[in-house]
C-alpha cells in the first residue's frame, strides 16, 4: 500500500448514490422519477471519471436491504436496471469500460442476470477503465460469504489457518480483483456509509455532499476530488515517516 500524495487522483472511487427519493418528493414527482433521474447520472458521472483519470468507480445501486423497500419500488428499480445495461451497452464498448458487479447477483432477476452476463462478456477485455455495480450488496454479507469460502479452503486444504491475514482472506471477498477505495462519496447530506465496502474502506478517505444524487454531476465530483487531494493519507504512520518516503 502506497500512500498517495495530494496532487494524485485517485485511482478508485466509490459512491453511495443517495436523495433520488428526495429529489422527487421536493419536485412533486413518484420516487421512480427520482431513480430514473439517477440512472441518467450514472452516466455523467462515469464520463467524467474517465476524463479525471479514475481508473475504478463503485456505485452502491440495490443494497441486501433494499428488498424490504415496497413491491412496486423495487420491481420499478429493476427494470430501471434492465433498461440501463441494454442501453449502454454499445457505450460501455465505445469507451471500453469494462462492467463488473460485486453482491449476490444470482438473487436478483433472471431478465437481469441476463442482462449482467452479457454485458460483462461484452466489456470483460477491456482494462484501461472499470465500473462496478454493488448489486443486492452488503458488507455483512460479504464477510460471512468470504468467511465461509475461507474456512471451506481450510477443510480443502487449500488454505491454512497458521497462515491467515488481512491478504489471504481479502481474496474471498467479491472485491478480490478490484482495488480498495481511494475516496469513498455519498450524496444527499446522510453522513453513513450504510454497509458499504466497510473493510474496503478502511483507509479509504470520505467525502459528504448535500447534493442530491440525480444532481450531482462532473462539478461535484471534482470538487470531492479537490477535498481528497487536501487530506493527507497516512496509513497509521506520521506525517515526518511519510516525508522520509518508503520504508
Amino acid at each position: 500500500m502506497t500512500p498517495t500524495g495530494p496532487e494524485k487522483v485517485p485511482q478508485h472511487v466509490a459512491i453511495i448514490m443517495d436523495g433520488n427519493g428526495r429529489w422527487a418528493k421536493q419536485r412533486g414527482l413518484p420516487r421512480l422519477e427520482g431513480h430514473r433521474r439517477g440512472v441518467e447520472t450514472v452516466r455523467t458521472v462515469v464520463d467524467a471519471a474517465r476524463e479525471l483519470g479514475i481508473r475504478y468507480i463503485t456505485l452502491y445501486a440495490f443494497s441486501v436491504e433494499n428488498w424490504k423497500r415496497p413491491q412496486d419500488e423495487v420491481s420499478g428499480l429493476m427494470g430501471l436496471l434492465d433498461y440501463f445495461l441494454k442501453r449502454e451497452l454499445n457505450n460501455l464498448i465505445k469507451e471500453k469500460v469494462r462492467l463488473l458487479t460485486i453482491g449476490r447477483t444470482d438473487a436478483l432477476p433472471a431478465n437481469v442476470q441476463r442482462e449482467l452476463n452479457r454485458v460483462i462478456e461484452a466489456t470483460k477485455d477491456f482494462t484501461d477503465w472499470t465500473l462496478v455495480l454493488a448489486l443486492n450488496y452488503g458488507s455483512r454479507t460479504e464477510v460471512a460469504d468470504a468467511a465461509r469460502d475461507y474456512a471451506a479452503a481450510v477443510v480443502a486444504g487449500k488454505e491454512k489457518l497458521a497462515d491467515s491475514s488481512w491478504e489471504n482472506f481479502s481474496r474471498y471477498l467479491y472485491t478480490a480483483k478490484i482495488p480498495d477505495p481511494d475516496l469513498l462519496i455519498r450524496t444527499s447530506g446522510e453522513q453513513r456509509v450504510s454497509n458499504f465496502l466497510l473493510l474496503q474502506c478502511a483507509y479509504a478517505e470520505m467525502v459528504f455532499t448535500p447534493v442530491f444524487w440525480p444532481d450531482f454531476g462532473k462539478a461535484d465530483l471534482e470538487a470531492a476530488i479537490e477535498e481528497y487531494r487536501k487530506r493527507e493519507r497516512r496509513y497509521g504512520l506520521t506525517t515526518e515517516q511519510l516525508k522520509s518516503g518508503p520504508r
